[in-house]
């Protein structure tokens, strides 16, 4: 859970960046976001957290914090992938709300002086986050199905926990079906909430 928690709001400050970047006035701001999230969209999330650990950690030497164990390194490192990965969602599902909101409200309050800035952040942003808290819980129910993939560089995720019992106990079947539960429990109360949240806060058009 701490690493689908890191993870979610990384990703949803860096998603917000991104979405930015895509819709504002500067066009080499714009073609960098359109590149990144592009790009990222298309390679396996395995990948990503492989080169974290392979490319950052192990080549590099990046820890991101002190010289501490294995496995606090390698969860920062998937933190970071799980974050370079679900931001790009994130990006496209504000960008989707961004482009609910009309025209003339973000031309008006320019007219009255607000910069590309205040414009985001106070007429822009708040309707587009209302608009798509769905999409955005189906990016954070993703995200924490993601989490297992971080097993493939030793994070104690619900995967790696798994194998050690299945090595342990020889109980594949049980145990299988307890990780699958968890999940379950976990991610159809989030979509529940956020899905009532979502129907509360939806901007009337």
């Amino acid at each position: 859970m701490q690493l689908a928690a890191l993870s979610a709001v990384g990703s949803l400050i860096w998603g917000t960046i991104l979405a930015a970047m895509r819709v504002g006035p500067v066009p080499l701001m714009r073609g960098l976001g359109a590149a990144y999230v592009n790009t990222v969209r298309n390679i396996p999330l395995t990948v990503i957290i492989l080169f974290a650990s392979l490319g950052l950690n192990q080549t590099l030497g990046v820890t991101l914090g002190g010289g501490d164990s294995f496995e606090t390194i390698n969860f920062r490192l998937a933190v970071l992938g799980l974050v370079l990965y679900t931001s790009a969602f994130v990006c496209e599902a504000l960008r989707s709300g961004i482009n609910t909101v009309p025209v003339g409200q973000a031309e008006a309050a320019r007219a009255i002086g607000l910069s590309f800035g205040q414009v985001l952040r106070l007429v822009v942003l708040p309707q587009a986050f209302r608009s798509t808290v769905g999409p955005l819980a189906n990016v954070l129910i993703a995200l924490i199905k993601n989490t297992t993939v971080a097993a493939a560089i030793g994070v104690a995720e619900a995967a790696a926990l798994m194998k050690d019992m299945i090595e342990n106990e020889a109980q594949l079947l049980l145990i299988s079906a307890i990780i699958a539960v968890g999940f379950v429990i976990l991610t159809l109360p989030t979509g529940l909430i956020l899905g009532w949240v979502g129907k509360k806060v939806a901007v009337k058009r």
